[in-house]
C-alpha cells in the first residue's frame, strides 16, 4: 500500500518508506491511500475471534500487501502479550483497561507493534550495521512505552525527549533507568517544545546526511494504526455483552493519535455510534468543535499531564479523513474538557460510590462519557493508564495509598539517567550530530 501526505506536496511512500522516515519531506503525516472497509461476516462472529486474531485481521487491512501473512501474524502476536479488558463501572459505563503492558499504559500497544515492524524492515534490508535512531518526544506514557518496546532490539538507538519537571516522577523512572540502546534528554521547556525539536530534527538535511532517524510518536503510521486493535476488541467484548448496539466510545485526548485510530476503525466498518474527545484544559480540538477554527496555543500543565499538548500532531489526519469538513468531523466526534479540579472530583466520586479507581486521563474519559450519553446508548471509555503511575496526584485525591504494581515498582530501584538539553534546536542538533 501507498501512503500520501496530508500536506499533498510529498511524492507517496512504500510502507517501509512511511516507518522509517516517519514524517513525510514536506512536514505531512502519512495517510494510507485507501482505507479497506471489513467483510459482515468478520463482524458477524467477531465476538468468538481472539484478541490476536481480531488484531491480525486488522493489521492485514493495512500492512497485508507489504509483510507476509506469517511476519505480520508473528508481530501482532509478539505485540499483544497481554490483555485489554472492557470491565463494568457503572450499568451502561465500561472501562476499556489498557494499562496490563509492560508499562502499564495504552501505548505498549503501539509501540511494541512499531517496534517489531522496524525491525522486520531492518533485517529485511540487512540494515543491521546502520543504526536507525528513533526520535520520539512524551508527555509521560509515550516515553515509557517507545523506550520498553524497542530496550535491547539490535539496530537501533531511542531517544526519549520529555519535558523537565512535567511527567510524574513513576513515568520519568520508566524511560531514565534502562540504560542500554535508551538516551532519555530532559528538556528544560514544555512537551510542545519535545514535539517541535524532533519534527526540526527531521527537516534537517544536514542532520538527516549524519544519522537514519525516525519517530516513534503517533505521527508514525506504525504507532497510531495499531491503536485500531483494542477499539475492535473493544467492541467484540460489549458484543458478548449484547450491549454492543448504539456503543459510544470515549476516548481522553492528548495528541489525538489514539482516537484517530479509532476514527480509522470506524471507517473500516467497526459499528461504533459516535466518539467523544475528552480534553484537560488543553481544548484546542474541543475549540475546533464548537468554532469550525483551529487555533493552537501554547500547552497548560495539569494533572492529566498526557494530555498536555497545545498543537496536537494528529489534527492534521483527522482533518483530513473528513475532507477538511467540520460539519462531518462533528457528525462523528463531540467533545468535552474538564479543569484539574473537575477531574480530581471525578476520581475522588467514581471511586467511593463504585469502587472503581480512575486515573487522571481515565477520569475525563468516565465524566464525558457520563454526561454525554443518550437514552438506550451504553458507552466504553478508555482507561489509558494505571492509577499509581500518578500514584502523588492519585493517593492525595482519594486520602489512601494506591499500590504500586510490582512491575512498577522494579523501574523505581533503577538510577535515573538522562541529558539536560535546552529547548533550542541548535543545541539539541549539536548532541545529535556527536553521537
Amino acid at each position: 500500500m501507498q501512503f500520501y501526505s496530508t500536506n499533498a506536496q510529498a511524492p507517496l511512500a512504500t510502507l517501509e518508506k512511511a516507518v522509517v522516515k516517519g514524517l513525510a519531506e514536506d512536514k505531512g503525516l502519512y495517510m494510507p491511500e485507501r482505507i479497506k472497509t471489513l467483510s459482515d461476516s468478520f463482524f458477524d462472529n467477531i465476538e468468538n475471534l481472539s484478541f490476536q486474531e481480531i488484531a491480525f485481521t486488522v493489521a492485514d487491512a493495512f500492512f497485508g500487501e507489504d509483510v507476509p501473512a506469517d511476519d505480520l501474524r508473528r508481530i501482532v502476536n509478539d505485540t499483544l502479550a497481554f490483555d485489554c479488558p472492557v470491565v463494568p463501572v457503572t450499568d451502561n459505563i465500561f472501562a476499556l483497561e489498557l494499562f496490563h503492558g509492560p508499562t502499564l499504559a495504552f501505548k505498549d500497544v503501539g509501540a511494541r507493534f512499531m517496534a517489531r515492524l522496524l525491525q522486520y524492515f531492518i533485517h529485511k534490508e540487512g540494515d543491521e550495521g546502520n543504526t536507525v535512531n528513533v526520535l520520539v518526544a512524551t508527555s509521560g506514557d509515550t516515553g515509557s512505552a517507545v523506550a520498553n518496546g524497542f530496550l535491547g532490539v539490535d539496530g537501533i538507538h531511542v531517544y526519549v525527549l520529555y519535558p523537565k519537571g512535567k511527567v510524574s516522577d513513576i513515568q520519568e523512572c520508566q524511560f531514565t533507568t534502562l540504560g542500554q540502546n535508551i538516551t532519555a534528554i530532559e528538556v528544560d521547556g514544555v512537551f510542545d517544545d519535545c514535539q517541535r525539536l524532533v519534527k526540526s530534527a527531521f527537516m534537517d538535511q544536514e542532520l538527516n546526511a549524519h544519522l537514519k532517524l525516525t519517530s516513534a510518536n503517533s505521527i508514525n503510521v506504525a504507532r497510531f494504526l495499531p491503536q485500531a486493535f483494542y477499539y475492535f476488541y473493544a467492541y467484540a467484548q460489549m458484543k458478548k455483552r449484547g450491549l454492543a448496539d448504539r456503543l459510544v466510545v470515549c476516548v481522553p485526548s492528548g495528541n489525538f493519535g489514539n482516537i484517530c485510530a479509532g476514527l480509522f476503525g470506524k471507517r473500516m466498518g467497526l459499528p461504533v455510534s459516535r466518539f467523544i474527545a475528552a480534553n484537560n484544559a488543553n481544548d484546542i480540538f474541543y475549540q475546533f468543535l464548537q468554532t469550525g477554527e483551529y487555533n493552537p496555543k501554547p500547552s497548560i500543565q495539569t494533572i492529566a499531564n498526557a494530555m498536555d499538548v497545545g498543537d496536537p500532531s494528529n489534527f492534521a489526519r483527522i482533518y483530513d479523513l473528513y475532507g477538511k469538513n467540520h460539519s462531518s468531523i462533528c457528525a462523528d466526534i463531540s467533545g468535552a474538557t474538564y479543569t484539574d479540579e473537575q477531574i480530581a472530583q471525578t476520581i475522588k466520586k467514581v471511586y467511593f460510590e463504585t469502587g472503581y479507581l480512575c486515573d487522571p486521563h481515565g477520569a475525563c474519559g468516565f465524566r464525558a462519557l457520563k454526561e454525554g450519553l443518550r437514552e438506550n446508548e451504553c458507552g466504553v471509555f478508555l482507561e489509558t493508564a494505571h492509577p499509581a503511575k500518578f500514584k502523588h496526584t492519585v493517593d492525595q485525591i482519594i486520602g489512601q495509598p494506591v499500590n504500586i504494581p510490582e512491575k512498577l515498582a522494579e523501574f523505581m530501584k533503577g538510577k535515573k539517567l538522562s541529558v539536560p538539553m535546552t529547548k533550542e534546536f541548535a543545541d539539541f542538533k549539536q548532541f545529535l550530530m556527536t553521537c
